[in-house]
């Protein structure tokens, strides 16, 4: 996932960036976070989803802090108690709820929930004063809330593990969004690496916290853990938070933030398509419609949208 708040640096001026490594770039953000969903399913079925989440961040967040602090950045207690409610909404109840929901859910379907996050963006910065809510990101919102709906309606007629799984993405989503809001007005470091670093390390640690009195830790068989489960979770590691979000960095220093943010309409599309075509995950018609739906919606609030704080990334990263 990536870090919204992270260090508008791009001056407007044009890159000078060879167009290869910026092509690789946007590969990265694009395609890496897309398939982060099926690596998170594959992940928690045989590793507890707590467990998973928090040895993923926790080794993410030790690796960005080792090349944050061998690049000369040094963490302030401010920074640390910034970081500690970034990586409370962010992880912990983010891809806390994210994981253990995507053992009742497909990767495709809690990757479309989990692109509502603009919307709620728009409806908390509006009520902190940060936001005005235009025609159109009104008409976005209202379309992205029947985008939802029509995934979620048919599950509540009767309430399963999956009808709450689809509850606990929306707050993944919500409090991430949530996150996005506040991190502006937090003592978050300005330095790009260690202004992810700090907030993932906090989150880990609360991870870790949270499976051991969950009883996850103590109920873990590692005998248990099948290869695709570490590979899964292998991948999360490397690819879907150090070098996608190195990616990420580098980018916002180099092109518009409000192309970067991009991503958000190609993630969801390419989590879909990858869970359909790797994990036969089904590929319903009201799959593809809410997928026209809360695209569409996205595009409507980032049009309407005309505060470049909150621009940077409308798309939660998983």
């Amino acid at each position: 996932m990536s870090i919204s708040q992270t260090p508008r640096a791009y001056s407007g001026a044009p890159t000078t960036a060879p167009r290869l490594w910026l092509a690789l770039a946007f590969f990265v953000i694009f395609v890496v976070w897309g398939t982060t969903y099926l690596a998170i399913r594959y992940a928690v079925e045989t590793i507890p989803p707590l467990v998973t989440a928090a040895i993923r961040h926790s080794t993410a967040g030790a690796i960005l802090m080792g090349i944050a602090w061998w690049r000369g950045f040094r963490p302030r207690w401010d920074h640390w108690m910034a970081g500690a409610v970034v990586g409370a909404l962010f992880f912990l109840i983010g891809h806390g709820s994210l994981h253990w929901a995507e053992q009742y859910v497909s990767s495709g379907l809690a990757a479309l929930l989990i692109a509502s996050e603009p919307l709620w963006i728009l409806v908390i910065g509006s009520a902190l004063g940060r936001q005005r809510i235009t025609w159109q990101s009104g008409v976005g919102l209202l379309l992205g809330l029947a985008g939802v709906a029509i995934l979620t309606v048919p599950a509540l007629t009767s309430l399963t593990a999956a009808t709450w799984a689809m509850v606990a993405v929306l707050a993944s989503s919500a409090s991430w969004a949530l996150g996005v809001c506040l991190s502006p007005r937090l003592s978050l470091p300005e330095d790009a690496m260690g202004r992810t670093a700090v907030p993932a390390l906090c989150g880990g640690a609360m991870l870790l916290v949270a499976a051991g009195v969950s009883g996850e830790f103590s109920a873990m068989d590692w005998s248990a853990v099948s290869l695709k489960s570490f590979l899964g979770l292998a991948y999360l590691i490397s690819f879907g938070s150090v070098i996608a979000f190195t990616a990420y960095t580098w980018l916002l220093q180099r092109v518009s933030p409000t192309l970067v943010a991009t991503h958000s309409f190609v993630n969801p599309v390419v989590a879909v398509l990858v869970g359909w075509w790797w994990a036969s995950e089904p590929l319903s018609l009201r799959v593809l419609l809410s997928t026209v739906v809360i695209l569409g919606a996205i595009a409507l609030v980032q049009q309407g949208d005309r505060h470049p704080e909150l621009l940077v990334d409308e798309g939660e990263p998983s």
